[in-house]
């Protein structure tokens, strides 16, 4: 029998900004009005005032409903009053607005809220039956969507998980990684079933399988990379610079891992799991994903300063792209498809979808619809298509390129 997960989560979570406004509302406390109270009440129960307080901002009340109804679910009087009372002393930043570059490629974006509120989305994939699925890593929960008739499914893991990241496998199974029980796991959608691998580091973070049918994991707390053989449970891991996070497998067989705490690539021989490293230039830089084209060259964002960049690992050779939206923009996640670069501007309210044309050196963007942020990772479908998530909002996406 299927383990469902039935329970309405009231996590919540609102969007941030870095900008001065944000900066001058997180060291004030909510101002008086009526609503106040209820906003301390309720909003609290999940997370601190100082949340709203340095929130990007909507200027309109509908706009702080559709956001925080995808949090909690309040009877209608508490909604209106506390939306009211949002959208006259936290109005929209309009400096976080993306700067969006026109272009002749169309896409459509079409966007599901997952069941359970608050459970903040992330890391779509799609299974070998088309299936779509994501982790609500607040929730420790993974679920299933049919992108054809948009019914939903969730399944528990074990409370304590926390998944940050799912991979299916050829069998159908779905592979997390448990961020904060230290452990990688696998889940028989048939059955329920949850078979839980206990690792060394802390917090396994982000994952990849390699040809050679390993899982290969990263964990960023611990500073440490990991090996598991699915088939005997053998476990290997080995520290690394700080802060590892996206990890891919080129064709060559090489794993490519991206560093957020220092300014480093490095690649990975899934063997010996030695570690070569690239330098960023400038100390400043730090990537969270990266993907490879076809031939061989690692794409990645230079999130800490608003930049993609190009690693030709037979030369060394890096070169790097200033973002539509500038040194804020903090790019996110990205993906190659058809040696096109996509990727996201997390810095940015709304969330722009980017496109990078390399041949041409050009850029097209999109806001996303439900671009609270942020989209934290991204997944290339068989059909060429791009799975998008807003975690904030709740909302699973997929992209169709025409």
């Amino acid at each position: 029998m299927k383990k469902l997960l039935t329970v309405v989560s009231i996590l919540c979570v609102l969007p941030f900004s870095t900008s001065a406004l944000a900066q001058v509302r997180a060291s004030q406390p909510l101002p008086d009005g009526p609503g106040k109270a209820l906003v301390e009440n309720v909003c609290s129960s999940c997370h601190s005032v100082a949340t709203i307080t340095r929130a990007v901002g909507y200027s309109t009340a509908q706009q702080w409903h559709d956001l925080f109804s995808t949090m909690i679910e309040l009877p209608s009087a508490q909604a209106n009053t506390i939306s009211t009372y949002l959208a006259e002393h936290f109005p929209e930043d309009t400096t976080r607005r993306p700067n969006l570059i026109a272009g002749d490629v169309e896409i459509d974006i079409i966007e599901w809220t997952a069941p359970t509120l608050g459970q903040r989305v992330r890391d779509p994939i799609e299974a070998p039956d088309g299936s779509i699925w994501w982790t609500g890593m607040w929730a420790s929960l993974t679920g299933r969507l049919d992108p054809e008739t948009g019914v939903m499914e969730e399944y528990r893991l074990p409370p304590t998980s926390r998944p940050h990241t799912i991979l299916p496998d050829d069998d159908g199974n779905i592979w997390y990684t448990g961020n904060s029980n230290a452990s990688i796991g696998k889940l028989d959608p048939i059955s329920g079933e949850v078979t839980e691998y206990k690792t060394q580091a802390r917090d396994p973070h982000s994952a990849t399988f390699h040809p050679n049918g390993n899982l290969y994991f990263t964990a960023q707390g611990a500073a440490m990379l990991g090996r598991l053989n699915p088939t005997t449970g053998e476990l290997k891991e080995i520290e690394t610079e700080p802060r590892p996070y996206g990890i891919k497998a080129a064709k060559d067989g090489s794993l490519w891992v991206a560093y957020n705490g220092t300014n480093k690539i490095g690649a990975m021989h899934p063997g010996t799991m030695a570690v070569k490293y690239f330098e960023i230039p400038n100390e400043r830089s730090r990537v969270r994903r990266l993907d490879l084209d076809s031939q061989g060259r690692v794409w990645f964002v230079n999130s800490t300063l608003g930049k993609i960049g190009r690693l030709d690992p037979s030369t060394g050779a890096i070169k790097q792209w200033d973002s539509p939206s500038g040194a804020s923009s903090h790019p996110y996640a990205l993906a190659v498809i058809d040696d096109v670069i996509w990727y996201n501007e997390s810095g940015m309210r709304p969330d722009a979808l980017v496109r990078f044309n390399p041949e041409s050196e050009s850029f097209q963007s999109w806001a996303i619809p439900s671009g609270v942020g942020i989209v934290r990772n991204v997944w290339k479908t068989e059909a060429g298509n791009l799975l998008i998530h807003q975690s904030s909002s709740n909302q699973i996406g997929l992209v169709k390129i025409n």
